[in-house]
């Protein structure tokens, strides 16, 4: 044995070898083969070759077993070995096989441009030069060593020492014979010699929390039948279309009837059963990325591909999809690439150094939420992240991505004070590897995934965060409008009687109605943390509060934007959302409730049906002002377009009714209510008008044409032309 060998297999059994290989396995010696294995539980070993077995010599306390082999050809062999005096274990020697990973895969990571790595790096059973088994690869370029430990090694770091790739610090390792099921990590001993046990960030499956290790995920062979479904997106024109989201938090709409989490499955069930009648077009999902803490709602992922095992296998997210699709519903997921948390066992510090995260904490951590900030400048944390939204979209079938935080990804001194942040290469406030990966991500999503959307939650004046990347926009689909959202919910917390002196919070919005394509939301951000819900935020005594809320609602339904309401609002939920919960579904039977649940699902209904109200929700050839002065009496009108096709809204902000209320509409005819907030099916006085209005030869309001109506309190009239008088 020459003295590198030696050194070699002192830096083997000392956990510091880089390349196991070179050491372990089959090497030829003269006319001889040595066989070598790290069997570090093992009290004896032997090899089998062609079923007789050779006994193997332990090297003096350590748990190198060896066998010489006298023959021309290198020997065709597997290990066999047994810890005391229990049963032979056998395999095909790990160390046998050649690498797992191609050059052009470690290529295309280094360069950040591998779409699919996540079918290269993490866990996959395979079948490996004929032979059947796991492959597992992970990036840790500053580790020592990394070993992949599991129940089948005893979690034992020295059993299974990976291979280094090199300067690409992929680190990888074929185990023959391990099946789909096996709970692994990754053993890391890091750039500072610490030993860390590292869950696999390309993770396909988890334990159920508060256990972290990964599962190795059998290949799917679930039946999708969704093919109609995404031939017919990809020719959606969404910009086109009604959109009305569903926002829900799976943990808490529904449980079970002990109380437990709902499967994918048994959710998509009731659910669409639930969806179908509101009339919503999508549901969105608050993050099901694997995460250790329910109360973060999934915010603080740690398993950025793998659906969370709270509510079921992976192949169970995919019926939740595929039955949605079946019924007509798009499926959209919120995804955080914004920031991760620091738990010890996840992304954080992972192989000793700050690998995902930058090092200066000026870059590198949120203070607000107390996580860390990918760092987007490297390539292989940018194609991480690529290819997770890729993963999502494509082996999930999803019909787009809502990204969260956006804002703070913008801005270097997002949440900080002077002297907290490092100004860029040209000393801007802006983060210009965090837009690069923005752009990036959305031209790879809209151009893979033709018809699906990328929705950003931005909340600063962010310019053109909707328009296309080659035009120097973000390249985003929608933006949720904030604006619009914090103006309209304190503007309606206003007792009525002062809502004269904040008539701008409704009128301000159309001045940017239409600098992006916006949506409108009512999330889940609205009804916690003291915020009160959408109910509890109205002034007045009940009566007032239920008529506020569905005066609210009409108004967001025939604004121009796409829409988005969480659950619970629908049903008019007194208090705030409660995560460790589920809604108070009892309240459907309490009229007042019940009429909200009713509005909603007739909104949705007007809104799907009537062009005028979606054709043109993103530009301005759809939206005309009739009246945005009347501030004295808190009355706004206006007309949603589409060509020679209108609707005319009438909105009337007080608790009194207003009769003989006069306003200019664009053709002579008679109009009908097609819709009224104050309606007695849903809870209202029923104050409104006759079946047809007919118009008068008056001008009014610069139109030569003008209607006489009675005004609900409170109340939302949404009228149509019927015909010509």
């Amino acid at each position: 044995m020459t003295s590198e060998v030696r050194q070699d297999i002192r830096r083997l059994l000392a956990g510091q070898h880089h390349d196991p290989f070179e050491v372990l396995g089959c090497h030829q010696a003269g006319k001889r083969w040595l066989v070598r294995a790290l069997l570090p539980l093992a009290d004896e070993a032997e090899i089998v070759i062609d079923g007789a077995g050779r006994p193997m010599e332990r090297v003096s306390g350590t748990g190198l077993f060896t066998c010489s082999v006298a023959q021309a050809s290198r020997p065709e062999y597997q290990l066999r070995w047994r810890v005391g005096r229990g049963h032979w274990r056998q395999s095909p020697d790990p160390y046998c096989f050649g690498p797992t990973v191609g050059d052009l895969d470690l290529h295309l990571f280094g360069q950040g441009k591998h779409q699919h790595i996540y079918r290269i790096l993490g866990a996959h059973c395979c079948e490996h030069e004929g032979v059947a088994g796991v492959r597992f690869a992970t990036w840790a370029p500053n580790a020592q060593r990394v070993s992949v430990v599991g129940d089948f090694n005893q979690w034992h770091g020295l059993s299974h020492p990976m291979r280094s790739r090199g300067p690409s610090g992929v680190w990888e390792l074929f185990i023959p014979g391990l099946e789909a099921g096996e709970k692994y990590k990754f053993e890391v001993s890091d750039a500072g010699g610490r030993l860390q046990l590292k869950t696999d960030p390309y993770g396909n499956r988890f334990e159920m929390r508060p256990a972290t290790a990964a599962v190795v995920c059998a290949p799917t062979r679930f039946p999708w039948t969704d093919g109609e479904w995404l031939g017919r997106r990809a020719d959606w024109d969404w910009q086109h279309r009604p959109i009305s989201i569903y926002e829900f938090h799976p943990g808490s709409w529904r449980r079970g009837p002990s109380g437990d989490f709902l499967n994918f499955r048994e959710m998509a069930v009731q659910l669409a059963d639930y969806i179908v009648p509101l009339g919503f077009t999508h549901v969105e999902l608050l993050p099901v990325t694997e995460h250790p803490l329910d109360d973060s709602w999934g915010y603080q992922t740690t398993g950025y591909f793998a659906p969370s095992q709270r509510f079921g296998s992976p192949d169970d997210f995919r019926f939740f999809v595929n039955h949605m699709h079946a019924h007509g519903i798009g499926v959209i997921l919120d995804w955080v690439p914004a920031h991760f948390p620091r738990d010890d066992h996840a992304l954080a510090r992972f192989d000793g150094t700050a690998l995902y995260e930058h090092a200066d904490p000026r870059k590198g951590e949120h203070s607000d939420w107390g996580t860390l900030i990918f760092n987007y400048g490297r390539n292989e944390v940018r194609n991480f992240l690529l290819a997770s939204a890729n993963y999502w979209l494509e082996e999930f079938h999803l019909d787009g991505l809502r990204v969260d935080a956006v804002a703070s990804m913008l801005y270097l001194d997002y949440s900080r004070e002077e002297g907290e942040w490092e100004p860029n290469c040209h000393g801007g406030r802006e983060n210009l590897e965090a837009i690069d990966f923005l752009r990036e991500l959305n031209t790879l999503a809209l151009g893979r995934h033709p018809g699906s959307l990328m929705i950003a939650e931005e909340s600063t004046a962010w310019p053109q965060v909707t328009r296309p990347t080659w035009v120097g926009g973000l390249g985003f689909s929608i933006k949720w409008n904030m604006g619009w959202m914090h103006d309209t919910l304190n503007y309606f917390s206003q007792d009525p009687i002062y809502r004269q002196y904040h008539h701008d919070q409704l009128t301000f919005g159309l001045m940017y109605a239409f600098s992006e394509n916006f949506l409108l939301p009512f999330s889940h951000d609205e009804v916690v943390h003291g915020k009160k819900s959408l109910l509890a935020k109205m002034p007045g005594d009940q009566w007032q509060q239920f008529a506020n809320l569905r005066l609210l609602l009409a108004y967001m339904f025939t604004y121009p934007g796409a829409k988005l309401l969480f659950m619970g609002c629908e049903l008019a939920e007194p208090g705030e959302w409660r995560h460790h919960g589920q809604l108070s579904w009892d309240l459907l039977q309490q009229p007042h409730h019940g009429g909200i649940h009713q509005l909603v699902a007739d909104l949705n209904r007007l809104y799907c049906n009537e062009p005028s109200l979606y054709r043109h929700g993103f530009d301005s050839g759809g939206f005309e002002w009739i009246d945005c002065h009347d501030s004295t009496q808190s009355v706004l009108s206006y007309i949603r377009r589409d060509g020679e096709d209108f609707s005319v809204v009438v909105l009337n902000f007080t608790p009194v009714a207003r009769t003989d209320y006069r306003i200019g509409v664009p053709r002579a005819g008679r109009y009908t209510e097609v819709f009224n907030s104050d309606s007695r099916f849903y809870g209202g006085s029923d104050v409104g008008n006759p079946l047809a209005v007919a118009s008068e030869p008056r001008v009014w309001m610069g139109r030569s044409d003008s209607l006489v109506l009675t005004l609900p309190p409170l109340g939302a009239l949404v009228l149509r032309w019927m015909e010509d008088v």
